[in-house]
């Protein structure tokens, strides 16, 4: 897919635009990320100057591109307790990645590239947002005090972790399922003997 470009009109020069180059990085890293600032922007003035939306709080640019770099650093963070969390729990409860054949790669590389991008970055995008909500909602209950009652809020955290954890677990499975597909070798008929 080629790059599309768009005219930005208040700067006049042309702006990227969000295509399958960039969308995985986007859904897997920054989202998470920046949600998880979002929790911690009650611990911080700075944070949530980069998160004002009303037009005379509006970010600076520089407070746009602080925002976008510690989304992304965040994002890999939550990437990382993902991987101890998250991957652990699915392999434990028998979602396991398969016993790929790499040799069988060449000429498969693009059709292997788009099961990352259709699977597996949605998976990292549903298991980082699973991690990414609990630390906004750790955030959210610290700051209320955790001997508040709980509320509404508590009980749609309930709700979106399970559909994340739960759509995190079958996006990972049809990834392992297409990728053994695609690189398990099928055993000839003299290997059985």
């Amino acid at each position: 897919m080629h790059l599309a470009r768009r005219p930005d009109l208040r700067y006049g020069r042309p702006v990227k635009d969000v295509t399958s180059n960039n969308f995985g990085v986007l859904i897997a890293y920054l989202v998470p990320g920046a949600t998880a600032l979002w929790g911690l922007s009650s611990f911080s003035p700075s944070l949530r100057a980069w998160f004002a939306s009303t037009p005379s709080n509006a970010p600076t640019i520089s407070g746009f591109l602080y925002l976008t770099v510690a989304s992304l650093a965040v994002g890999m963070t939550v990437t990382a307790i993902r991987w101890a969390c998250v991957d652990v729990v699915h392999a434990a409860t028998g979602l396991t990645a398969p016993d790929l054949d790499f040799s069988k790669l060449p000429g498969k590389v693009d059709a292997f590239n788009l099961l990352i991008e259709i699977h597996y970055r949605h998976y990292q995008f549903y298991s980082n947002m699973y991690v990414a909500t609990a630390i906004t909602w750790i955030c959210h209950r610290i700051k209320l005090e955790p001997q508040c009652r709980l509320s509404w809020v508590d009980l749609a955290f309930v709700f979106v972790e399970a559909i994340f954890f739960l759509t995190s677990r079958d996006t990972l499975k049809k990834y392992h399922q297409r990728t053994q597909q695609l690189l398990v070798s099928v055993p000839s008929p003299e290997d059985h003997h």
